[in-house]
């Protein structure tokens, strides 16, 4: 069976006459009847009611133009993908923590959407929990984490630079004062925290006790919300530096001591089938950051 039959077919189906389908393709009259018989040989059934001039579909005629509708379509589509691949074009969905180094990947979409204007980006804030979810069902083609994360089943590129762990307080609290936020500073306390799976036991590693003796009054997956929270007498929220803009409010953010930073990284599923558009991203982030893309 070939395009070029079908498209016989799907001409005369169109016309439902074979002289003006014959008019239409720049083909004669007799050429597309013949193909038309063939056609009709090779699949066993009659695609067409005759009645002198006028012909019909049959009901085997009108399952098979919507097939062959199909199979144009796609090859259409096929052609046109490969007559076009400087034209990179889609969606690329990923799902990103709140930290500054997003700065890096937002400098690296520039530079893509400059040289593949149709690359559209979709945002959306997450927790690493979240991530994970959307990469596993597809939903993400790429994730942007905190670390420490579980990263057994994906791939990831590191991302350059890190953000200093502290405390968000209202300005007029008894802590605002202080330069650092120690351990014994937090006893007591009410706070807030992410509910990123692994903040707990990070918060402990860093206490040295299993059960701190600070109260976790509320958990966030966004700290602007925790902010609203601290603002509202709720708590104290841990965070990280650089999300929230303190400038001109009511807040202010005190780093820890001993010092506690947290690195990100780009990830994505093994095994994942990326598209030309999340391929292109990826080599252009990998570029930019002068790292080789893992391979599963």
């Amino acid at each position: 069976m070939e395009l070029r039959v079908l498209r016989y077919f799907q001409a005369v189906v169109a016309e439902l006459n074979i002289s003006r389908a014959a008019e239409r393709l720049h083909v004669s009259q007799p050429t597309i009847s013949r193909q038309l018989k063939d056609l009709e040989d090779e699949l066993g059934v009659t695609l067409f009611e005759r009645n002198g001039r006028h012909i019909s579909l049959t009901s085997s005629g009108e399952y098979f133009a919507t097939q062959a509708n199909q199979i144009i379509a796609l090859a259409d589509k096929t052609l046109a993908n490969i007559n076009t691949a400087k034209e990179i074009s889609g969606t690329i969905e990923l799902g990103s923590a709140e930290m500054r180094s997003f700065l890096t990947i937002a400098q690296s979409i520039k530079k893509l959407q400059q040289q593949y204007p149709k690359i559209r980006i979709n945002v959306t804030s997450s927790n690493a929990n979240q991530i994970r979810t959307n990469l596993k069902t597809g939903n993400f083609d790429f994730g942007i984490v905190t670390e420490p994360t579980d990263k057994h089943d994906l791939n990831f590129i590191h991302l350059p630079g890190e953000s200093r762990w502290g405390l968000l307080v209202p300005r007029h609290s008894p802590l605002a004062n202080h330069d650092h936020i120690s351990l014994a500073d937090l006893e007591g306390q009410k706070i807030i925290v992410s509910a990123q799976h692994g903040t707990i036991n990070q918060l402990q590693d860093w206490y040295g006790e299993s059960t701190p003796k600070f109260t976790i009054v509320a958990t966030y997956n966004l700290l602007y919300n925790a902010s609203l929270l601290v603002s509202a007498g709720v708590g104290y929220a841990l965070g990280i530096d650089g999300i929230i803009n303190t400038n001109q409010s009511d807040l202010i953010f005190i780093p820890l001591t001993p010092r506690i930073t947290a690195r990100t990284s780009l990830v994505w599923t093994k095994g994942q089938r990326l598209s030309e558009a999340a391929k292109t991203f990826l080599t252009q982030l990998a570029t930019d950051l002068q790292q080789q893309i893992p391979t599963d």
